[in-house]
């Protein structure tokens, strides 16, 4: 299930803007747009994009943020001239306004994004959770174009752009635009039912496109019966079919209420082509109650396959390994981040964790496990899924205490992706738990969306050799912002609406910059900027904004 935090898929646009986020959806039209306001009256000039070498700790680092996961192996590792040395002197260059256009417009609220922008040949494209793309003049600021689709999704979405086509997704279909004009190219529907939707970034290879279903669709609801995750591999050129792989297979015997699967971002590619998932949980699930006569899970016995797993696909989607954290899942704990693909011993190894706070190293050619290593706060019955993977309706009610404190909870653990400079491997961890029993949370929503603001992270460095951590630094804030590298700098966003930035190798807090407004949105280092979203209106105002070495301008809001 999607965080309405980070990544949003919720049953109502009203829980999401109580939770202070913003979403919305409908038709779709193409459109320049050259004069976006832009907060140039309290900006410095922006000045030229620079891709200056900043001396990368990691060889293997991407040359810049041209890919949603900076690379096919989602590291989310570049090289540029931001260092230790220098990150306290990025300063504003520009921003550009967050602007709602569907649904959540005409509601009267503001516009949310949750994604990582990419930036290529001197342009950054981003897509919003109404799923519109704009593109950005990186050195300006200056919009050059937006495709409005008004078309609600959960999040976290994003786009992909190779070879002059920007590849993105409604929450019913594929699509391919002009990178120069925004003008749609070619859409191809893939939901099968109006119980899903798609909410990711499309990945690409070698002529390919990757786009999943989820069982999400904020305008119907969440994880309503028969909403299936499928993966299809789509022709780049023309959005026909290559192949499909079903995620959940027949939905475990009941896709009257059974749902599951899904990807929330790309999948990752090695050099022969095989693609490896993060694979989102099955439904339903503890948090919103469990079905009138099944508890805990038990119209859907055994492991749910293909759910909270990391698989190994070949190019012409064939199942090649897989390896579940978490079978027959209650409480909603995807493994849904993308996986990374890196080295550990001299060998090829997967990393990934998702939202059981779970970090796991796998071999890259068996899917064995060769560490795990639970981050962040945890409490509640252990084992929980395998306590009841084989209960019954009748049974099931007994194998689990009546109340208990669930943490991670429904937004917390590993919500957004993971990095690594090819030693360490970096995750953004969130503490917020809930308190459950078998017909669900067991405290007000009320009194669940002012937790969320309250909740408290921490940054957490483990090495790839042994598993072991080698740093953890505790946040006053989620953060939602994931984790993204360059040189011997790590960043994050919190949802108070701060730009982290740590050192690498100690922790050390190097920059602690207030946003114009919360965030969920990871950011994106390109050259001499960084890039961050701050949209989740706690307070301030909705903001897409660049910070450049060396740049002086100022914000017209802040929060606190």
């Amino acid at each position: 299930m999607r965080c309405s935090v980070t990544r949003p898929a919720v049953a109502s646009v009203v829980l999401l803007v109580a939770a202070g986020l913003a979403v919305g959806g409908c038709s779709g039209s193409s459109k320049g747009n050259s004069s976006t306001a832009s907060c140039f009256a309290k900006s410095a000039a922006a000045g030229t994009a620079s891709s200056a070498p900043g001396g990368p700790a990691n060889p293997a680092a991407a040359a810049g943020w041209t890919l949603p996961g900076g690379n096919l192996a989602n590291t989310r590792d570049v090289a540029s001239a931001i260092t230790s040395s220098n990150v306290a002197e990025l300063g504003v260059a520009w921003c550009v306004p967050a602007e709602s256009t569907g649904a959540i417009h005409a509601a009267g609220f503001a516009d949310e994004i949750a994604t990582t922008p990419v930036v290529v040949n001197g342009v950054v494209y981003l897509q919003d959770l109404e799923s519109n793309v704009m593109a950005i003049r990186l050195a300006t600021g200056k919009v050059l174009w937006t495709h409005n689709y008004n078309s609600l999704n959960g999040g976290p979405d994003g786009v992909n752009v190779v070879g002059g086509t920007v590849y993105a997704a409604t929450s019913s279909a594929a699509v391919a635009l002009n990178a120069a004009t925004g003008k749609q190219l070619w859409s191809r529907t893939l939901t099968g039912n109006d119980h899903e939707g798609i909410d990711m970034a499309p990945g690409y290879n070698h002529g390919t496109v990757y786009v999943s279903t989820v069982p999400v669709n904020p305008t119907k609801g969440e994880y309503l019966g028969g909403g299936k995750g499928i993966l299809w591999a789509l022709n780049a050129a023309t959005g026909a079919p290559e192949w499909s792989w079903d995620e959940v297979q027949d939905l475990w015997g009941n896709p009257a209420i059974n749902s599951g699967g899904g990807l929330w971002d790309p999948p990752s590619f090695d050099r022969a082509g095989n693609l490896y998932l993060g694979i989102a949980n099955p439904g339903p699930i503890g948090q919103s109650g469990s079905r009138e006569g099944y508890p805990w899970g038990t119209s859907r016995p055994g492991p749910d396959l293909y759910t909270d797993s990391i698989v190994k696909l070949s190019p012409q989607g064939k199942l090649l390994w897989y390896y579940q954290l978490t079978p027959h899942d209650l409480f909603d704990w995807d493994l849904q981040n993308s996986p990374v693909l890196t080295t550990a011993h001299g060998q090829q190894v997967v990393i990934d964790g998702g939202k059981a706070g779970i970090l796991i190293e796998l071999n890259a050619e068996t899917g064995k496990l060769l560490w795990k290593l639970p981050v962040g706060v945890h409490s509640g019955p252990a084992n929980a899924g395998l306590l009841t993977e084989h209960a019954t309706p009748a049974s099931a009610s007994s194998l689990l205490p009546a109340k208990f404190t669930l943490e991670p909870g429904v937004f917390g653990g590993i919500e957004s992706q993971l990095a690594t400079n090819g030693t360490t491997t970096f995750a953004a961890v969130n503490n917020l738990g809930v308190p459950l029993s078998v017909k669900g949370l067991t405290e007000s929503s009320k009194a669940f969306e002012a937790s969320i603001p309250k909740a408290t992270g921490e940054m957490v460095a483990v090495n790839q050799d042994t598993g072991k951590i080698e740093w953890d630094d505790k946040l006053p804030s989620s953060p939602y912002g994931a984790a993204a590298v360059t040189n011997n700098v790590v960043f994050t966003t919190t949802y108070s609406g701060h730009l982290y930035a740590f050192n690498t190798a100690t922790g050390a807090i190097l920059l602690n910059t207030p946003l114009s407004a919360g965030s969920n949105s990871p950011v994106t280092v390109d050259g001499d900027y960084v890039i961050a979203g701050a949209a989740v209106l706690l307070s301030g105002k909705a903001l897409i904004i660049a910070y450049k070495l060396g740049a002086h301008g100022k914000l017209p809001h802040t929060v606190r």
